[in-house]
Parts: C-alpha cells; structure tokens; sequence
C-alpha cells in the first residue's frame, strides 16, 4: 500500500475507532481521553500494532494543530467579564499550585537524597499541565459552573507560569553544576514567553477588527481555521510556545471583537477529529518500559507532585476565598501531565546531557501515569463539586 493510502486508511480506521471509543466511554466511568489512550496503546506499536507505522510522520502535525486549537479556545474564555467574576480565584490558585508543587518535588527529592540539579529540573518540570486533556473532560462531562471556569482558567495560564519557572530552574542548575550560563538561560526563557505572547498580540489585534465582516457577527471556518493555524505556524517557525501564543491570541480576539457573539466558534466542532487523532496517538507513542523504567525517583516523583498540587491549591483556595468543597477538589482536578513537560524534560536533557539518562526516563514514565490517570481525577472532581452535567447535551 503506498504511503498517501496507508496514511488515509490509518486516519479513516483511527477516528472510527474513536468514534466507538467515544460511545463505549457513556457506558463507563473512565474518561474519553483514558479510553482513548488506551485504546492507542493497544493498536500502537506497544501493543498490537494494529496500523503499520502509525503516526510516525503526521503525529507532530496532529499534536501541534489539536494544542494550537485548545490553547485558542480557552485564551477565549479568558474576557474581562470573566477575569472579574473569577480572575483572583485563578490568579491565587495557578501560583499556589505552581510553588506548592515545585517546593514539594524539590525539597521531597533533595531529603531522597537527589543531586540538587535534578532536584530542581524535576521541580520545574512537575509544574506543566495538559490543557487538552482537561478541557476535554469538561467538555464530555458537560461540566459547568464556578469550578470548572477557575479550572479552566488555571489550566489556561499554568503552563505559562510553568515556563517561566522552569527557565528558572534550569539557570540554577547551571549555577549548581557550574555549566552555562544563567543569562543564556534566562533569556531563552524569556524569549520564548515574550516572543509568544508578542505573536498572539500582533495576530490578535487585526484578526479581532478584521474577523467576521464576512458573515456578520460570526467568523467563518476558512477565516478561524487559517487563523489559527497561522498563528501556530508562526510560532514554531519563531521558535516559541506556540501553545501560549495561541492562548493569548484567543484571549486577544475575544477581548477586542466587539461585534462577534463567539470569537472563532466555527473550530470547536472541527477540533474534535484532530483531539481524537492527538490522544490515539499519544496513547500508540507509550511502552511498557517506560513505566518499568522509572525507578524510585519516579515514584517519588508522583507521590511529591500529587502532594505538592493539593497543598498549593488549598492554599491558593483559601487566598482567593473558593469554598471549602471546591478548595478540597481542585488540586485532584489538576492532576494530569501531558507533551509539555516531556518537552521540558527533553530541554534539560539537550542542555545538561550527563542528567538526561536520569531525567527523560522519569519524565517519560510519570507522563504516561498522569496522562492515563490524571483525567480520571479530573473527572471524579467535577463530580463531586457537583458541577458535571450541567450543560445541556449538543
């Protein structure tokens, strides 16, 4: 079979796939993006290898066009209208959860008895979230109310937060092993923040008075696909998180478009192919021996990172004064981890090679165990805040 074919009959089989997987999730409590996972290990090259080659070549491209979509959509939840009702609430908790967990992993692993510099690369690390795979639990719960909008809005700008941490943490790791230099690191790190958030701003400016003239008071799909994909593009090509470019770029448009009733509504139906592709084959991308290979650091790593997000967000909670219910579930609804920080991990290890041996297998492994069961946390959580299933069904 030639490779166009294979790869539309390997596209075609996958989303039926997940179109099954989807309908199999109402009659279960596990989470559509576990089913999904799972459901890609098993055809991938870990389990059954299934379809031969699979994502190989296009799994990058679906990744990067399923994150640039999600970052938009939820910078597009964050308004002014929005950021009034709830913005102290996310401020207090995305920075209550980003130093509770960084504390915790890296004095947890300094006591473990952890050279310093892995103490702090994995402390950074441990801040990165998976915005895709919360916001899909939201959305298949049908979730809705105060905790889900706070939710929402944390998974919105930790990352964020997390890459400035983290380029922090990898200047003093430099300090402590005597290697490179903490301006260069620092500055690549603000590099890739500013030069996102200057991207989203340059695009988000136009697009927010140019859009939706076509068809009053709506984008059109040509008009909100291109530019979003255009904004992700011009990210990777720049060099910078194009996950947080997007994200300010929706915030931007939905700030600035006095004249659309939904900034982009057009692409949330058409992201749910590309979601479906992006968990698949994640799930294909996962090996045994990655969870087998994590050792002691790695659990370690769980236990730390699962105690440092629930003590920083009761603490984040009781700043931003959220009730007592929602306070004691937030920390278990931002329990999963996805690309961002293996990505990190594959920074520390391209910067420090003599640690990455140590680094990427724990990071690899845990990933994997937050990918799997991090939205079932998230998904317990909404449930028990009372707030899934508020929303009517499409």
């Amino acid at each position: 079979m030639s490779t166009p074919a294979t790869i539309l009959t390997s596209i075609g089989l996958i989303l039926l796939l997940g179109l099954a997987t989807d309908a199999l999730g109402r009659f279960s409590r596990l989470p559509r993006v576990t089913l999904l996972l799972v459901l890609g290990f098993i055809i991938g090259p870990g389990g059954f290898d299934v379809i031969p080659g699979m994502g190989q070549v296009w799994f990058p491209v679906v990744t990067d066009m399923a994150l640039v979509m999600v970052g938009f959509l939820l910078g597009g939840q964050l308004t002014m209208p929005s950021l009034r009702e709830h913005g102290r609430e996310v401020m207090w908790l995305s920075v209550a959860a980003l130093v509770g967990t960084s504390v915790f992993m890296s004095l947890g692993m300094l006591l473990a008895g952890v050279p310093m510099e892995i103490a702090l690369l994995l402390a950074g690390i441990a801040t990165a979230t998976a915005p895709a795979a919360t916001a899909d639990v939201v959305r298949e719960t049908r979730a809705d109310g105060p905790f889900t909008r706070v939710l929402l809005g944390i998974v919105a700008i930790d990352d964020a937060w997390g890459l400035i941490l983290f380029s922090l943490m990898l200047a003093a790791a430099g300090l402590v092993t005597g290697q490179g230099d903490v301006f260069s690191a620092l500055g690549s790190g603000a590099l890739d923040v500013g030069g996102a958030l200057l991207l989203g701003l340059a695009l988000g400016i136009p697009s927010a008075y140019l859009s939706g003239r076509i068809r009053p008071g709506e984008p059109t799909l040509l008009e909100a696909l291109g530019a979003v994909l255009l904004c992700g593009g011009l990210a990777l090509w720049l060099e910078v998180s194009y996950l947080l470019a997007a994200l300010v770029f929706g915030a931007t448009v939905a700030n600035l478009a006095r004249h659309h009733e939904r900034p982009f509504h057009a692409i949330e139906g058409i992201e749910q192919p590309f979601l479906v592709l992006f968990f698949i084959l994640a799930g294909a991308s996962f090996h045994l021996e990655s969870l087998r290979g994590i050792g002691s650091i790695g659990v370690l790593y769980i236990g730390l990172r699962i105690l440092g997000r629930f003590a920083g967000t009761r603490v984040g909670g009781r700043l931003g004064r959220l009730p007592g219910a929602q306070r004691r579930w937030m920390g278990l609804a931002l329990m999963p981890q996805a690309g961002v920080a293996l990505g990190m991990a594959l920074v520390a290890a391209e910067r420090y090679p003599e640690i990455g041996h140590t680094i990427l297998p724990v990071v690899i492994g845990t990933t994997v165990f937050f990918e799997l069961f991090g939205p079932v946390c998230t998904r317990v959580a909404l449930c028990k805040v009372g707030e899934a299933g508020r929303t009517p069904s499409p």
